[in-house]
């Protein structure tokens, strides 16, 4: 067990489920994972193992069929699936804040449907708020849906969808004027938006009538994983599957959503900072030049040291944000400041375990390849650094106002 990045005060099931998804990461995800990324495959394997654990279910109560843990088991577990292969972690990740929407938001019926089936892993969640033509603007969402009898019919285009072709459950947050304009022409744009709980089938094309798939985005990193576009053109949406049963409420619920993603986000970058931080001593302790290993160079030993120091500070903070959200706290100054300081600190730490291996770091045959791909996708996930330094201080100057 390493000494870094350890987590005091957990229970002993935290600590036996801890133990046993590190075990499966060590034998079946760490050693075929650079291999599965460099063909782009979708690691349907591992996924069947995660499905077994019952890690698609881990925060979804028990009286739905899942474990009903906390927060912070399931972001230490995500740290340590990162840590094998971070495309992974994705594929967890957009699943968990759907069953987390359902679960703080859905209406009973709901709940009843969707979250013993998520708990099993047979409906597959993914969530949908961008679009092509913005990013972290969301009040600019364009698509729209229109009232029409019992259905809603929907139409636009989504863009960044983790999950897209392998979901089976798509929470698509659009447009809904319906009920709201008496608020007026200065209303607030997000007291204006719902999310609808898209059923469809997995794969690409048109998976449902009036539903496509495009296809897999090629990305520079974060492969495995399919990322795509989502393309509603006259879609029909039956009235109950607005999530919670009421129109309006769409942006606070994937607001909700996304705050606990940022968290998980956190772990993401704890987990592949922690891998680096794993390859760069290995390494440095191998490699030798002028006769001995370039371990016992004191510019290395200062890299190393710098390198661990953030690994221990971004989990620490990773953990105070979930701790935070458990307790049934305010926790989006914690999970902004953890989200931010992590996806900083991973990218600089896998840098220096870059620079550590030297012109082998550049070849793919070795893993610090492939993290230093997958590094920069942290940071403009669940939020740029910029929205995040947005919240940090909007949220610093309610705490701190000054009282003239």
């Amino acid at each position: 067990m390493s000494r870094l990045a350890q987590t005091h005060g957990l229970t002993e099931v935290q600590r036996e489920i801890l133990a046993t998804v590190r075990d499966f990461v060590d034998k079946e995800i760490i050693p075929v994972a650079t291999e599965l990324e460099h063909r782009d495959e979708y690691p349907q394997r591992i996924v069947d193992g995660l499905k077994d654990l019952g890690l698609f279910g881990l925060m979804i109560p028990e009286e739905y069929g899942g474990l009903g843990e906390s927060l912070l088991t399931y972001a230490l577990c995500v740290e340590e699936i990162a840590r094998g292969w971070m495309s992974v972690s994705g594929i967890i990740n957009t699943h968990f804040i759907v069953a987390y929407m359902l679960k703080q938001h859905g209406t009973q019926e709901q709940k009843e449907y969707f979250l013993p089936r998520m708990a099993l892993g047979e409906v597959r969640g993914a969530f949908s708020m961008s679009e092509p033509g913005l990013g972290s603007d969301v009040a600019a969402i364009t698509s729209k849906a229109v009232r029409d009898g019992d259905e809603y019919v929907l139409n636009g285009q989504k863009m960044w969808l983790t999950n897209g072709g392998t979901s089976t459950l798509v929470a698509v947050l659009v447009r809904s004027d319906e009920g709201h304009s008496a608020e007026g022409a200065g209303a607030a744009p997000h007291k204006s938006m719902t999310t609808f709980l898209v059923e469809k089938e997995p794969g690409f094309g048109e998976v449902r009538p009036g539903l496509t798939i495009p296809g897999k985005i090629d990305k520079m990193g974060y492969k495995g994983v399919d990322t795509t576009e989502l393309i509603m053109d006259g879609l029909r949406i039956p009235a109950n599957r607005v999530l919670g049963g009421v129109t309006g409420r769409g942006f606070y619920q994937m607001m909700d959503g996304v705050e606990v993603g940022r968290v998980n986000v956190a772990a993401r970058g704890c987990g592949v900072a922690q891998r680096a931080f794993e390859l760069g001593v290995a390494y440095a302790q191998q490699r030798h030049t002028f006769g001995k290993p370039i371990a016992q160079h004191q510019a290395i030993q200062f890299k190393l040291a710098e390198m661990a120091t953030k690994v221990e500070a971004a989990h620490a903070m990773m953990v105070n944000a979930a701790r935070k959200k458990d307790s049934g706290e305010r926790n989006d100054l914690e999970a902004g400041m953890a989200k931010y300081l992590a996806s900083e600190y991973c990218k600089e730490v896998v840098e220096d375990a870059f620079r550590i291996h030297g012109g082998y770091g550049f070849s793919k045959e070795y893993e610090i390849e492939r993290l230093y791909r997958e590094a920069p996708m942290l940071l403009i996930g669940e939020g740029t650094a910029e929205i995040q330094k947005m919240i940090i201080g909007r949220r610093l100057l309610e705490e701190y106002r000054f009282q003239g």
